[in-house]
């Protein structure tokens, strides 16, 4: 049902940005397609746990609207990420011990940038809304599962796995590079809470403290148009 929900908003972003290209047919726009990929580096930030940023890799598609007279241009895009972050915990409660706790997490994103010209097409601001599904938090040692969050008695790694999967990011960055080929630095921040879910489920905690948490991924990726 998650996933038909988020086919369903692509559908409707894809939808609203051919509506918005069709208004502007009386000029001379140019159209590209790209391919992007690159390296990542992801956080959760909160104060419930003690997180340690992972690194990652992108890879997806851009489809880029230039509008020659414009002081910017406009590009809507597909990703695919997945990335690592550690979480500090410990084996057992009788241990002193502390030990990073070893995730991943898969995410699905979809973007739609305006891109300002600082230098003509030859370097640009980036900014936009960002829809994104995620997977869970996996551990990636199955061996950890029972490893206790720093902080509490009764919150056990495994428990953490079921964030939630549905959530909306900022993204701002730039772009620099000739013809082809352009470098882009972005840097996204989540606006609703990815640890949300986990206030629905009953950990029989002492601690009465909400979890909360804005993820947040630094990219750096090639991009190639076509």
């Amino acid at each position: 049902m998650q996933i038909k929900q988020f086919l369903l908003l692509i559908a409707f972003f894809l939808g609203f940005v051919a509506v918005s290209v069709a208004q502007h047919k009386r000029y001379t726009i140019k159209n590209g397609i790209g391919l992007i990929g690159g390296l990542t580096q992801y956080d959760i930030t909160t104060d419930n746990f003690t997180t340690k940023s992972g690194t990652g890799f992108i890879g997806g598609m851009v489809a880029t609207v230039d509008i020659p007279h414009k002081w910017y241009t406009v590009s809507y895009g597909f990703q695919f990420s997945q990335n690592s972050l550690e979480i500090t915990g410990r084996p057992s409660l009788t241990t002193i011990t502390q030990e990073p706790i070893e995730y991943d997490i898969k995410m699905a994103q979809v973007s739609f940038l305006l891109h300002v010209k600082l230098v003509s097409d030859y370097l640009t601001l980036d900014v936009g809304p960002q829809l994104q599904y995620n997977s869970g938090l996996e551990l990636k040692e199955d061996n950890q599962s029972n490893f206790i969050i720093q902080g509490y008695d009764n919150l056990f790694a495994e428990d953490l796995s079921n964030i939630s999967n549905f959530n909306a990011n900022g993204v701002i960055g730039a772009s620099a590079g000739i013809g082809n080929f352009k470098l882009r630095a972005a840097y996204s921040y989540g606006f609703t809470n990815i640890l949300g879910k986990l206030n629905d489920q009953d950990f029989n905690l002492n601690n009465a403290d909400r979890f909360e948490g804005n993820q947040s991924m630094l990219s750096f990726a090639l991009m190639i148009t076509f």
